[in-house]
């Protein structure tokens, strides 16, 4: 049975300036003010469009949201950034030392020290290209294994070392690092988004974009092709515990292990997300949806949407579970397993929780 979360918004306090863990009050731009309200919990959780949902170590669900970060403690709601920014927050991170990250769109990158919430006060530090990052239409946040946080921006790539930025840029066909010090501050997304980062067991970057597919060895740039075509507007990439590189985005879902591709199917793919068991889910365009090749913009306002679960012992076969997509009528966005079993999904108007 699916569980329909819907949403509301809830008040809760904030202070904007105090740094995160491992981070240098020095380092603030100037004006940041402190702002202090009191928490707000809600029964209701976000009711707008849902991109990204993770579990952090004490067991609190957390959601980004059109309409703010949620907190989820298996009681209640919490909209964290309600008194912060009106921006909508696309991704959302825990990073090794506690700290959550939240991207935005607009306003750049908050980043929130994870200890103050029941105490009364929240404190949250607020990055921007003021601060160098890259632009601030932060799409997706990533820590890689040295404890970098990464952020995918609308034109490249930005890496935080607990000081300072590092940047890289999206120009036509070419990923590179940025030495110039300039930021992006057009509207970039057709062609220069970074969707995904992951890094692969073999420590290599992969930059999934509206444009090329990227990987990085740490020096230089090199374009994902097969049989000499490049891999454009993946949505989505991970990493399986087998050391598989998953890609979904237009052309598809497909599986690299090393030395081949396999296509599983050719519609578009929004997302992937690999389960306990292994097991490989995808939120995807429908035949019906597809068939029109309409163009991007089209595909996702159709209602034709597929949810599938490929069975890891049979990645040929698999499910679909159309309730989910009855329920929500439109696409689904992030995907998370949940410690106790259910899964969590994002949506075109808010969060639904599917038992089994």
């Amino acid at each position: 049975m699916m569980k329909h979360i819907q949403l509301y918004a809830l008040f809760l306090m904030l202070v904007l300036c105090t740094s995160c863990t491992g981070q240098n009050r020095t380092e603030q731009p100037a004006g940041n003010s402190r702002l202090e309200a009191k928490n707000v919990i809600t029964s209701r959780g976000p009711n707008q469009i849902t991109r990204n949902i993770i579990q952090d170590r004490k067991g609190n669900i957390w959601i980004a949201a059109f309409d703010g970060i949620f907190r989820y403690d298996g009681k209640s709601f919490t909209n964290i950034t309600s008194k912060v920014s009106s921006a909508r927050f696309f991704s959302v991170l825990e990073d090794r030392k506690g700290n959550l990250w939240f991207g935005s769109i607009g306003s750049g990158v908050y980043c929130y020290d994870g200890k103050s919430l029941t105490t009364g006060q929240v404190s949250f530090r607020n990055f921007t290209t003021r601060d160098g990052l890259l632009n601030n239409e932060v799409g997706t946040i990533y820590e890689d294994k040295k404890g970098n946080i990464w952020f995918g921006v609308n034109g490249g790539a930005s890496r935080y070392d607990g000081k300072s930025f590092r940047n890289y840029r999206i120009i036509g066909d070419v990923m590179r690092e940025d030495g110039t010090g300039k930021n992006v501050t057009v509207f970039e997304r057709r062609q220069n988004e970074v969707s995904s980062i992951i890094e692969d067991k073999a420590g290599r970057f992969w930059f999934a974009t509206r444009g090329n597919t990227f990987i990085y060895d740490g020096k230089t740039f090199t374009v994902l092709t097969h049989r000499g075509k490049p891999f454009k507007n993946v949505r989505s990439i991970i990493e399986n515990k087998k050391g598989s590189i998953w890609l979904g985005g237009m052309d598809g879902l497909w599986r690299y292990n090393g030395r081949t591709f396999t296509n599983f199917t050719k519609q578009f793919v929004g997302y992937v997300y690999e389960d306990r068991k292994g097991n490989i889910w995808t939120s995807s365009a429908s035949d019906k949806a597809q068939s029109s090749k309409p163009g991007l913009q089209s595909i996702n306002n159709q209602k034709g949407w597929t949810l599938s679960r490929y069975n890891v012992e049979s990645l040929a076969d698999h499910t679909t579970l159309p309730e989910i997509i009855r329920a929500n009528d439109g696409m689904i966005f992030g995907i998370l397993e949940a410690n106790d079993g259910s899964i969590w999904f994002g949506t075109l108007n808010g969060v639904y929780r599917y038992d089994g």
